[in-house]
């Protein structure tokens, strides 16, 4: 009895279909979006999921400058870091990080979301954020998809 009717098929570099996904954050809140964009980014959405291989699709947002926080994250969320020197942490909110770029922010929450590893590395380089509803990647064909 060595016959399935199934087998597990894992996905590996070569069988991978990546495509190009475009996703509008006009109004969206920005941790629902950014959890929405880190599975696409990790192919969790595609049945021949394989968690050691990138096999999500290239992720482009647009209109990174309209999204939302609730509440009063504007001013209470903190992003901390270390310059590596005594008496270098540096702290930011939300809005300093969005006078810089607002794609800073989007960029921060989905990185966040990601695997801490190679993996995680690599699947943030297919993330593309623009502030405006313009990019330079028309030429992929980006399929859009509504959140």
């Amino acid at each position: 009895m060595d016959t399935l009717s199934y087998k597990t098929i894992s996905a590996n570099n070569s069988t991978v279909e990546k495509q190009w996904v475009i996703v509008d954050a006009q109004s969206a809140i920005l941790g629902r979006l950014a959890s929405e964009v880190a599975k696409i980014l990790r192919g969790k959405t595609k049945p021949s999921f394989t968690p050691n291989v990138d096999c999500g699709d290239n992720v482009i947002v647009i209109n990174a400058d309209k999204v939302r926080l609730t509440g009063d994250k504007w001013n209470a969320k903190v992003y901390v870091r270390h310059t590596g020197y005594p008496g270098g942490q540096r702290i930011s909110t939300p809005k300093l990080l969005k006078q810089k770029s607002s794609a800073i922010l989007v960029e921060k929450a989905v990185r966040g979301m990601l695997p801490k590893n190679r993996l995680g590395s690599k699947l943030y380089g297919n993330l593309y954020v623009y502030e405006g509803s313009e990019h330079p990647h028309a030429a992929q064909q980006p399929k859009a998809i509504t959140l």
